[in-house]
């Protein structure tokens, strides 16, 4: 234990302060200079880089944008056109596995809002009852939130949605609900 005290006492001593204090002036400072030249960034003169880039061809005409921005259009107008499907978004108002409620769902919703027209469709093992054909979830909002007074849960969803415009020979009539 004594052993212990003089070790302890040992480095009590040998942490204190020494009796001579460093003292700096502001004049111990007054010749120090660093070049820090070698560390810093080299970038070339923007100006003679600018001088040496050939003259820009003069633009073309605003006719001549404008037949491309048409000619843009209309292609990608066409490759929307030609597939019988979009994504889109709905308002989904009951996902579950029971017919019975779907149906009754849906009636419930039509009492409610006659001016409405939800669709039953039957995704093994359960059945959907939705509403709406949106582009942007922004536009399925406001049905939704009067939806919502009546149906607390239903909520926008992600869908495949077929284009009225677009029909095949081989496709039934209701090939949405097939989905």
């Amino acid at each position: 234990m004594r052993k212990l005290w003089v070790i302890v006492l040992l480095i009590v001593a040998g942490a204190c302060k020494s009796g001579s204090s460093l003292t700096t002036s502001p004049g111990d400072f007054e010749n120090y200079s660093e070049d820090l030249s070698g560390t810093l960034p080299q970038y070339p003169d923007y100006k003679s880089e600018m001088a040496q880039l050939p003259a820009l061809p003069a633009p073309e005409s605003p006719q001549a944008f404008d037949e491309q921005l048409k000619e843009l259009a209309r292609q990608k107008y066409e490759r929307n056109t030609s597939e019988p499907y979009f994504n889109g978004y709905r308002i989904l108002i009951y996902s579950g596995l029971d017919r019975d409620l779907a149906f009754k769902t849906q009636e419930e919703l039509t009492e409610a809002m006659p001016d409405i027209n939800p669709e039953i469709q039957y995704e093994q093992p359960r059945y959907l009852v939705k509403v709406g054909r949106y582009g942007h979830k922004i536009e399925a909002l406001k049905l939704l939130y009067d939806i919502k007074s009546v149906f607390p849960t239903a909520r926008i969803v992600r869908d495949r949605i077929q284009r009225k415009d677009f029909t095949l020979p081989s496709q039934t009539n209701n090939a949405e609900g097939e989905n």
